[in-house]
Parts: structure tokens; C-alpha cells; sequence
């Protein structure tokens, strides 16, 4: 009787755990559906192949069931992150016609399109139906016409749009300055015409507007970029080309205003003691109301710090959850909120200090809310994956950060958060106890070079010869721009390894870790840090600016042998167990072609590119200081490098070489 009057309790008035029981459920036998069963987005992608005409008869979309498998890519030119579609790269395929991007809109997760160099011509796509894209990249077509104004309303999480070297016209439209996040605009080789917009990102540090027919004053927001971006455009004047723009018309002068009327003599009053008796009292209510709502600000303060001070503690509590997980991901999520744990007495109260203006605003108590994925636990400390808003976010704990006080920690911070380079990742924010610190930045969905370099890859290739260079040349261009930044930092990055660079959506690499030498405590740092493992400091006690470029090396070295670095994992720095020593040594046994990493798949005539870039790690790992090649020398010559054509098995065309030429090649 009694489970009868419940369950009709039930069916009347259904609770808010019973209906998330039922998505959990709905949610479970979706997961248990066979893997042979199509999904929406092969649906999708089949859909979008089907526009692009015969010459999509070249990809292999539809020999299985979905795109996906986890991280690794089933069909080509498709990228995937944890079993979803993330991004669509079809490059120099020669595709032709109207670009219909409607399929691509029902895929939840998009991210990136690059379609560089084919042939699409008529209007530009409707963008705007793709709600969550970040990175457009359609270069190199033969789009023409005017963009409507509002075509890139709603695109608020657009980063980069490449649309150089088209035939579009027209004015350049008002929502695409708008957008908040943006930080690539190249429109360069088109026929825009008007005035440059003054785009509202403070993120923005590359955009190209050259070779078109635009006209009027550089705005403030783009008035430091280089002249070069603005070249071509005979009308534009002001900001850094040395163009002076004409000086306004002056306004009309308009005749004088007649004077106000004077104002009549106030009557004086007939009951003077009477005011004075309303004046008193009346000041004598401001005075109470004014009490009453200061002891009000007071209590709700001290409110808030308890909380604060208690939801810091669920915080250092859920560090339990690291245990034993050691450098491999734990993919266990945590739910902060569940953390039951009591405040301790006499700690530090503190809260979120945002050191970006270009992101959305949350606080503590929103982070210990949000479900939190264990990511790992590095050297210093734990990491979260944690989802606030519409962004994910992650939060790194250190344990170690007390080499500086307050208020000197707050200014280092500070100085970070106005680091802004398309190969950092930039600090977000940050929080401040006496015992740890949190420092809270963008999550990267790719992950770690290391872990495309060693992780498992399954059906999936390694990183090509093209990606593996252009992630050199990014990690080179994150130094440089951190030494020109931090000249007053002996070692402006100081734990360079390849863990510590992550990969964007574009497979960018974006530097992490970088600038916390002067925050680490000196006895962690000297057992942890990179910067402390060289050959120098081993040898002499000291680091030098150069200590950088050998990470770099090691970093160079490992990227092209596929290798894991025992500088990694080892206490100190050790000539035995050096990558460049093992080079080296390959390299004096005339064993050069057994070098190079077979999972860069066939890299064609790039070999001499290879062997440059080879020889150009090996310097960088050179024991001697004195004869280490300097950062600038680096980074100069590794811009030079080209990724070359794939037009044959690299692994063949080194083995028929011969290992004499090799060798004499390599002398450094």
C-alpha cells in the first residue's frame, strides 16, 4: 500500500533526481548503442561531402560507420577529440563552387574549418549558423562580392578568420569588429573598400588589411600594428605608416546663448526654529540609516570570507583525488561541491584575481561548483579540467610558491596577465593563500606534445614533417617574445619541455609554465624545473640566458627522433644519458638514418630540411655555453627551414643515401 501511494506521489509530482535519473539513463543508452550504428555526425560530414561535387570521390569519408574513434581520426582531414568532431581540414584540394556549410552547422562541437586554397567561388558562406566555430580559414579561394553587416553576428567565440587573397568588396562588416574574442583578421589581397572598424578584442595581435582599397584614419585599436598590414591601400593614413591624415574642418561657431534671467530673492522664513528643528532631525535619520547599512556591509563581508575561506579548503581537500596518479590522466570527474570538509581556523581568505579584461568574469565559489576532471599531477601540483560559463577552464595547484611575499606575488602576476602572444597561453587568473596559489588558464583541447609524440596512437599517424616544423618555428617565436618581454628574467621561460608545450585546435603550439622562476621556491626549483637539469648548472651552479635554448634543443631533438628525453625524468643533467649526446653518437657511427622518427610518415625531398634542422638542435644541446648557439641565431635559422614537398618515402631515400654524406653534413 505504502509503495503504491509513493509511486502515485511519484507520477504526480516527478522530483528534480528523478528527472536526472532519466537523462542519466536516456544519456547510458546512447553510449551502449552498437558502434556500427551511424551518428549525426557522419550524417553531417556525408551531407557536406555530397555538396563539395566529383572531386570529393577522393576522401574516404563512409568506409566506417563514424568519423571518430576517441582522439584518433577515421576519415581524412577530419579532426576528433574525445570521439566528437572537432574541425574539417580539406586543403589544396582543388574543390570548386559555392561552399555550402549548412551540413557542418548540425555538428555540436565544431571548432575549426580550413578549406585554404581551392577554388570555392560565389558570396561568402553564411558563418554565422556556426554557433560554436573558433578558427575560420578559407585563404586562397575565389570568393567575390560584398559581406552583409551582420554576417558575423553572434560569433562570439570566433579567434581567427583568414579571408586573404579572394575577390570580396564592399565594406569591411561592423559585426566582425564587434566580436570579443578575436585575435587573427587577415583580409589582405581583396577589394574592401571604407574605413577600417575599431575592433572591440583586446586579444588582437595579428591582422592583415593589405592590398585593398580602404580608406580613412587607422582606428586606435590597430594603431601599433605594422605598417606592412596596411600597405596598399593609398587612402588609409595615421597609426604607424607615417601618413599624416588631414586635420578636421572646424565646426561652425554658433552665437552667443542669452544670459539665464536672474533668479528671484528667496523669501525668508517665517519660522526659523521650526527648520532648524527639521534640519536636525533630518541629519540625525541620515546618520542611523547610514549606521544600519555599514553594520549590514560588515556582516555580509565577514559572511563571505568564511565562505570563501571554507570553499578554499574543499579545494585543498579534493587534492586527495591526486593521489598515486602520478604524470598519467586520471579520468575520474569530481564533483567539488561534494566535498564535505570542515574550514580550518586562522587561514588566509582570498579570492579570484582576473588579470585578462577580455574574459568572463566568475568567482571561487562558481570554480568549487563546477565538476571538476582531474587532468593529472605534474611537478608542482595537480591539475583540473573545469567547465564555467560556456568556456572550459583549467586550475594548476602549487604548493610551492612562497619564494616571493604578497605583494611582490601579485605584481609577477600581474605582469604575466599582460603577456599576449599567439604561442603563450595566456594566465587567466589567479588566487592567492599564504600555503598554495591557483593559476587559471584557457583549457587546450589537443593536449600536450609530448603526448602526440609518446602516447599511443593507435590507427592514427604521428605528427607529418610540415606539423612537427611548424611547431618548431611556434615554440621559437614564444621565446623570442618572451625574452623581448622578460629581459630582466635570467631565464625567461626556465621549465621548456615538450609537456609544457600544449596544442591548439590548429595545432599551434602554445608555451605553458613559463616566467614562474622568480614565484618557485629555490629548493623545489632546483629539483624540479628544467632550467636546473642543464649541463651547465650541473657543472657550474649556474644558469644563463642560453639555458632556455638548450630545452629548446632537447625539445628540437626529440620532436625529430620521436625519442623521450631522459632529462625528463632525471635529478640532473647527465652527458650519457643526453639526447644530444645519443645524437651525437649516432651521428660519429654514421648512423644518421636511424635517427629520424618513422611516424613522420613520407616527408619526400624535405631531407636536406631535416638534416638543417637536425644539425640545429645539436648546437642547441652543446655542452659548452660559450659555444651554444644564442637564441636569436636559433630562431633565425629555423624561420629559414620550408617544410618542402611529400613526393617520396623518406625512410628509403635516407637509407639509399649513405651514412658518409650524412655525417659530413652534421659536423658541428
Amino acid at each position: 500500500m505504502g509503495a503504491h501511494m509513493a509511486m502515485a506521489r511519484l507520477m504526480r509530482a516527478p522530483t528534480l533526481s528523478f528527472l536526472l535519473a532519466l537523462v542519466v539513463a536516456a544519456l547510458s543508452f546512447v553510449n551502449m548503442l552498437p558502434v556500427g550504428l551511424s551518428d549525426a555526425s557522419s550524417d553531417a560530414l556525408l551531407q557536406f561531402k555530397d555538396s563539395l561535387g566529383e572531386k570529393a570521390e577522393v576522401l574516404n569519408w563512409g568506409i566506417t560507420p563514424k568519423p571518430c574513434d576517441g582522439d584518433t581520426s577515421l576519415w581524412f582531414g577530419v579532426i576528433c577529440f574525445d570521439g566528437k568532431v572537432r574541425g574539417v581540414i580539406l586543403e589544396n584540394m582543388q574543390f570548386q563552387g559555392p561552399l555550402k556549410v549548412e551540413p557542418l552547422a548540425s555538428l555540436p562541437f565544431l571548432k575549426t574549418i580550413r578549406f585554404r586554397n581551392n577554388s570555392f567561388e560565389g558570396p561568402l558562406p553564411n558563418l554565422s549558423i556556426l554557433k560554436t566555430i573558433r578558427s575560420v580559414y578559407l585563404t586562397g579561394n575565389r570568393f567575390s562580392g560584398e559581406i552583409p553587416d551582420d554576417a558575423f553576428e553572434g560569433l562570439n567565440f570566433l579567434r581567427r578568420l583568414h579571408l586573404g587573397r579572394n575577390d570580396l568588396s564592399g565594406q569591411i562588416p561592423s559585426s566582425l569588429a564587434e566580436l570579443p574574442r578575436l585575435r587573427e583578421v587577415e583580409l589582405e589581397d581583396n577589394n574592401f573598400s571604407g574605413e577600417i572598424p575599431d575592433f572591440k578584442s583586446t586579444m588582437l595581435d595579428t591582422v592583415d588589411f593589405s592590398n585593398n582599397d580602404l580608406s580613412g584614419e587607422i582606428p586606435k585599436s590597430l594603431s601599433t600594428m605594422d605598417a606592412k598590414y596596411f600597405a596598399g591601400n593609398a587612402k588609409v593614413c595615421g597609426g604607424t605608416t607615417g601618413v599624416a591624415c588631414p586635420s578636421p574642418a572646424p565646426a561652425p561657431s554658433l552665437p552667443p546663448s542669452p544670459s539665464p534671467a536672474p533668479s528671484p530673492s528667496p523669501v525668508p522664513s517665517s519660522k526659523p526654529a521650526s527648520l532648524g528643528l527639521k534640519i536636525a532631525l533630518g541629519v540625525v535619520s541620515v546618520l542611523l540609516i547610514l549606521l544600519i547599512i555599514a553594520v549590514l556591509v560588515i556582516f555580509v563581508k565577514k559572511r563571505k570570507q568564511r565562505s570563501d575561506l571554507h570553499q578554499a579548503e574543499l579545494l585543498d581537500n579534493s587534492s586527495k583525488y591526486t593521489a598515486g596518479t602520478g604524470s598519467q590522466v586520471d579520468t575520474k570527474s569530481v564533483e567539488a561541491n561534494n566535498v564535505n570538509h570542515p574550514a580550518r581556523r586562522g587561514g588566509e581568505q582570498g579570492k579570484l584575481s582576473f588579470v585578462r579584461d577580455d574574459r568572463d568574469r566568475f568567482d571561487l565559489h562558481d570554480l568549487l561548483r563546477a565538476s571538476a576532471e582531474i587532468l593529472g599531477s605534474g611537478n608542482f601540483g595537480a591539475s583540473y579540467k573545469a567547465l564555467i560559463l560556456t568556456d572550459a577552464v583549467v586550475v594548476k595547484r602549487y604548493k610551492q610558491m612562497n619564494n616571493v611575499g604578497r605583494e611582490e606575488f601579485h605584481d609577477h602576476m600581474r605582469r604575466l596577465g599582460k603577456l599576449t602572444h599567439q604561442n603563450l597561453l595566456p594566465l587567466v587568473a589567479y588566487y592567492y593563500r599564504r600555503e598554495e596559489k591557483l593559476l587559471v588558464s584557457d583549457f587546450v583541447e589537443n593536449s600536450s606534445l609530448a603526448s602526440h609524440l609518446h602516447g599511443n596512437h593507435n590507427l592514427q599517424l604521428g605528427l607529418d614533417w610540415p606539423t612537427r616544423l611548424r611547431i618548431i618555428k611556434g615554440i621559437g617565436r614564444g621565446l623570442t617574445y618572451l625574452y623581448n618581454t622578460l629581459p630582466s628574467l635570467v631565464v625567461p621561460h626556465g621549465h621548456l619541455k615538450s609537456s609544457n608545450v600544449l596544442l591548439d585546435e590548429n595545432m599551434e603550439p602554445l608555451l605553458n609554465d613559463y616566467a614562474l622562476l622568480p614565484v618557485i621556491n629555490m629548493d623545489q626549483a632546483q629539483h624540479l624545473m628544467m632550467a636546473y637539469k642543464s649541463p651547465e648548472y650541473t657543472q657550474h651552479r649556474r644558469i644563463t640566458k642560453k639555458t632556455d635554448v638548450w630545452c629548446f634543443g632537447i625539445i628540437i631533438l626529440e620532436v625529430l627522433t620521436g625519442k623521450f628525453p631522459e632529462n625528463y625524468i632525471m635529478p640532473s643533467y647527465d652527458s650519457k644519458e643526453n639526447l644530444g649526446s645519443w645524437v651525437n653518437g649516432m651521428i660519429k657511427e654514421k648512423k644518421t638514418s636511424e635517427v629520424f622518427d618513422v611516424e613522420m610518415g613520407n616527408v619526400g625531398n624535405s631531407k636536406g630540411e631535416l638534416l638543417k634542422l637536425l644539425k640545429i638542435g645539436v648546437s642547441c644541446c652543446e655542452e659548452d655555453v660559450e659555444r651554444r648557439l644564442d637564441l636569436h641565431e636559433v630562431v633565425v635559422k629555423i624561420e629559414e627551414l620550408n617544410e618542402g614537398e611529400s613526393d617520396g618515402d623518406y625512410r628509403s631515400s635516407v637509407s639509399s643515401e649513405g651514412g658518409d654524406d650524412d655525417h659530413t653534413s652534421l659536423a658541428v
